[in-house]
């Protein structure tokens, strides 16, 4: 398998709460970054989604907290969706610190695509993504 896409990020100060380090709520902003971030790469915006008629749903997220963030931090935020039979793809991120390779936080989802009109996920979104992408091998497909 190759590397999984990633972005970097700077960690801002008006993201740090009082304590100083990266406010919790921040690293889900990080890691839908990351993932829009690789849909663009891969060809595939918004207004594209919305044209064919879907849109990505979050069905479940999970943070885990490794080490803390602190303002001007640089971190690389990685994406890889790991295919499965189904409506739903899980979506498996890090947040890891560039000077050390320091794993901050491990965000791990799952997800899928709703018919807008139906309000319903659709059978195989692996199918979609692989239609509307550019380059579907960063979907791993």
């Amino acid at each position: 398998m190759s590397e999984p896409f990633s972005v970097r990020v700077t960690v801002r100060g008006y993201e740090t709460d009082v304590q100083g380090h990266l406010n919790q709520s921040v690293y889900l902003n990080y890691a839908e970054h990351a993932r829009w971030s690789l849909l663009k790469a891969a060809g595939i915006s918004q207004s594209g989604l919305v044209a064919k008629g879907v849109g990505p749903v979050a069905l479940e997220t999970t943070i885990r907290y490794r080490r803390e963030l602190l303002a001007g931090d640089e971190v690389e935020v990685t994406c890889a969706f790991i295919w499965g039979e189904g409506k739903t793809f899980r979506v498996e991120q890090t947040i890891r610190r560039t000077d050390d390779g320091t794993v901050a936080a491990e965000v791990t989802g799952v997800g899928g695509l709703m018919d807008l009109k139906e309000r319903r996920l659709v059978a195989n979104p692996r199918e979609y993504f692989r239609a509307l992408a550019t380059d579907p091998a960063l979907f791993g497909l």
